[in-house]
């Protein structure tokens, strides 16, 4: 694609960085037959082709964001399903990213999505006012129908219909799990932000199944949200002070007893973080540290690929594998989730139309509803052919959409594995 910056504005790092990803894009066209969006709607600015012209000339033309294209990035999943398409190499995910910074800096967006914004990062990156509006929202649930009525209450309706209807228990955790055993390990955990409030169980079966690995597993100070949620907002001043704030944290734990990995067990997280080199490569007090951060950062799934786990007997039941977008595009982590269930003694099926998006998408289900309720049930009907006895994945995003549109249970693909090698049987089975 040509383009016509010019030198001043080329002097600006990113806009430089985002010129040169907008130069490999070629027009082909390949990653309109597997953007989520573009199948479901049909608009060419509705696809990652039609994105990028619209950021080529923002951009390019140094003007605040306007409404249209506002709306079409806004409608964009970051599912990063064209990236594993695109023949060209473009670096969408970097594009786009940028293009929500510029969004959020120049453009102003109504008074009812400038509070929604607020009232959602103000809120899921702190599993204690997390758990504390979920708790509210079970008072206000009977409201939902109410708010969604009042086109400035709407997404507040939306998210009472997300809340669950009972929150597990807080129990306070160890700051280091021992290993069982000779110590073959040493890891740090991400424990996150809503996924401890919503399935704490999920960070229990990986301390759980590590530790009896003989791993050590560490739960730094201070470590807290990965800041994925408001990177994807376009609050990137919030993102990285979340990012140096980890960094900070595992280096710490690393500098006192070594590290062979930061496992993470959300894989919206781990794609974030694996990027922190990059978020942070311009900071000269950070560049360094985060690259470095960045290179520890394992799915829990890669992870124990390395532990050659035994392998069990089979149990009789049919897993249907939901390959996260974060998963599969993000991080192009393909086949060891589904190796290691199998070696596991599970049967393991494979639904249609795996590349597409479940909707979750960080806050997209609540700032797109519409759009991810139609991709919602578009996935589980395709899981559901599968006809499996226990729907696994990887991410807690995927795992609170896809329990919302189906009765067959699903689990994080930790929770089997745990099971599989001596923990207890997942709750719903």
């Amino acid at each position: 694609m040509q383009t016509n910056f010019s030198p001043e504005q080329l002097a600006d790092p990113h806009v430089a960085e985002s010129e040169q990803i907008l130069r490999k894009c070629v027009h082909c066209g390949f990653c309109t037959a597997t953007c989520p969006t573009y199948v479901l709607l049909g608009d060419e600015l509705d696809s990652p082709r039609g994105r990028i012209y619209l950021i080529k000339d923002m951009l390019e033309n140094g003007r605040a964001a306007d409404t249209e294209t506002v709306t079409h990035i806004d409608r964009c999943l970051s599912c990063l399903s064209c990236m594993t398409t695109c023949p060209s190499g473009v670096d969408y995910m970097h594009l786009v990213d940028h293009a929500r910074i510029h969004i959020e800096n120049t453009y102003r967006r109504p008074f009812k999505d400038r509070v929604a914004r607020s009232v959602i990062a103000a809120t899921l990156p702190y599993p204690q006012r997390f758990r504390a509006a979920l708790r509210a929202a079970r008072l206000a649930r009977p409201m939902a129908g109410l708010l969604k009525r009042v086109p400035w209450l709407k997404t507040f309706g939306v998210m009472l219909d997300l809340a669950p209807a009972a929150l597990p228990p807080t129990v306070a955790k160890p700051k280091v799990h021992s290993a069982k055993g000779a110590r073959r390990g040493r890891v740090a955990l991400l424990t996150g932000c809503a996924q401890p409030v919503l399935r704490p169980e999920i960070n229990e079966a990986t301390i759980r199944l590590l530790t009896g690995q003989g791993i050590e597993v560490v739960l730094a100070e201070e470590e807290g949200c990965c800041g994925a949620l408001v990177h994807h907002m376009g609050r990137e001043e919030q993102a990285l002070k979340a990012a140096r704030r980890n960094v900070d944290a595992w280096l710490k734990a690393a500098d006192e007893g070594g590290l062979d990995a930061v496992v993470i067990t959300a894989s919206g997280c781990g794609t974030t973080i694996k990027d922190y080199g990059h978020m942070l490569r311009l900071d000269p007090a950070y560049a360094e540290k985060a690259a470095r951060v960045s290179a520890l950062a394992k799915d829990i799934t890669e992870y124990l690929a390395d532990l050659d786990l035994p392998e069990q007997k089979a149990r009789g039941l049919t897993v249907a594998y939901h390959s996260a977008c974060s998963m599969q595009h993000g991080q192009k982590i393909t086949t060891m989730p589904k190796q290691l269930l199998k070696r596991a003694g599970f049967s393991v099926r494979d639904p249609a139309e795996g590349h597409l998006c479940c909707g979750s998408a960080g806050t997209y289900n609540i700032l797109q509803p519409e759009i991810s309720a139609k991709l919602k049930a578009r996935k589980v009907g395709n899981i559901e052919a599968t006809k499996p006895n226990v729907i696994a994945t990887g991410n807690i995003g995927c795992i609170t959409q896809i329990a919302t549109g189906t009765a067959i249970p699903i689990v994080h693909t930790v929770e089997l594995l745990d099971w599989a090698y001596g923990g207890p049987k997942p709750a719903g089975i």
